[in-house]
């Protein structure tokens, strides 16, 4: 998408998580992973309002741990261990669900407890979309509306740059310079966050 690979999360941000007063820290986490976790929930399968009780009490659950939680490289990174923490709080979904309750067919708990852990790879996709939308807001207001949509349809929406040329009623290489400039902002603005 927007870097190769997504800066990982910052290990001062989750040093001020370990103070629960600090509610910028908090509010900060929360903007990045909550979306992440409630997507990964509807993915697996859960209503818009079980999946946002599942991300609530995702973050719930680290709150109460993150005091405890040291990088180490054996552990693994932060993402991933947030991961776990996601696909098994959907798995307890799952599991305490009432007989009676739809669940999609009889086979979805078996899918969820089987599936290998890529849930660790689903939420790095999810924090690389988080990163570039978040770094998206940040830096749209710095371009021109033709830059900012040149360099969103053709990126974002996928469209040929001649296309987006002809509709702009640009020339090709002005789109391609608008691509590239935004482009480059997006990279810094996402390595200042890193």
């Amino acid at each position: 998408m927007l870097v190769h690979e997504p800066p990982e999360t910052r290990e001062s941000l989750l040093i001020q998580l370990r103070d629960a007063g600090n509610r910028e820290s908090w509010f900060e986490f929360a903007a990045i992973y909550r979306p992440m976790v409630y997507r990964m929930a509807r993915r697996r399968g859960l209503q818009d309002a079980d999946a946002q009780d599942l991300a609530q009490r995702v973050l719930l659950s680290v709150a109460g741990s993150i005091s405890e939680w040291k990088s180490d490289s054996e552990r693994g990174r932060f993402r991933s261990w947030l991961a776990r923490v996601a696909r098994n709080a959907i798995i307890d979904t799952f599991r305490r669900e009432k007989p009676d309750a739809a669940q999609g067919g009889s086979t979805i708990m078996q899918q969820l407890t089987q599936e290998p852990v890529p849930a660790d790879d689903e939420l790095e996709h999810e924090h690389r979309r988080e990163v570039f939308r978040w770094a998206a807001k940040q830096v749209r207001w710095e371009f021109e509306d033709s830059t900012w949509i040149a360099f969103w349809l053709t990126t974002v929406k996928g469209k040929a740059t001649s296309e987006v040329a002809e509709e702009l009623g640009k020339s090709v290489g002005s789109i391609y310079t608008a691509k590239s400039r935004v482009m480059k902002r997006l990279q810094e603005k996402v390595q200042e966050h890193s």
